[in-house]
């Protein structure tokens, strides 16, 4: 009998999830306060003795599944905000924090994650000018030779110089109120 104690059966938006009172009870929070039988707490039970609770059984998933593992797991195309809000119903703080870092992350983008490329056409006699003068953050990738003839010692030889440099995105373009200006001089 003490068995059947410890398990805690849920009636969310309708679907039944079945936990343990350990697991809703490792935060303090609306669903421990559940568990301990808080008379404070106003309760509904379905008729099968499930507690009921009008909320999103799509979003609570991940809120159990958080008390289970610790971990923030959602399906893709999961809305954070709305996860956020039903962390924010159950009063699970340490949840609600973790959320906001990840919406924070993603509005802000990663620059690590955001390069852009530029391909740039010189003649030998500008390339150790064009490697030296670069700002704004470019670096060079790659100088690649073109129509180089190795019997010839000329200044003719033309290279393609791929430059990068991280940006952070902004707006719906990653280039956005960025400037692109690469320093040049001939």
């Amino acid at each position: 009998m003490a068995g059947e104690r410890e398990w805690v059966r849920l009636n969310i938006g309708g679907k039944l999830f079945t936990t343990t009172r350990t697991t809703l009870c490792k935060c303090d929070s609306f669903l421990s306060r559940l568990c301990q039988d808080d008379p404070g707490l106003p309760t509904y039970k379905d008729e099968s003795g499930a507690y009921m609770i009008d909320r999103d059984p799509d979003y609570f998933s991940p809120v159990l599944n958080y008390l289970r593992h610790g971990k923030l797991c959602y399906n893709q195309g999961t809305s954070l905000e709305a996860l956020l809000e039903e962390a924010e119903f159950y009063n699970l703080a340490p949840l609600v924090t973790l959320i906001k870092e990840r919406i924070s992350g993603e509005s802000n983008g990663s620059a690590e994650n955001n390069v852009v490329y530029r391909v740039l056409s010189c003649r030998e006699s500008e390339l150790t000018q064009m490697l030296s003068t670069m700002s704004h953050g470019w670096k060079c990738e790659q100088v690649i030779p073109i129509n180089h003839s190795y019997s010839q010692a000329s200044d003719h030889t033309e290279f393609l110089l791929v430059v990068s440099r991280n940006v952070e995105r902004r707006g719906d373009s990653p280039f956005a109120g960025q400037s692109d200006k690469l320093s040049k001089t001939t």
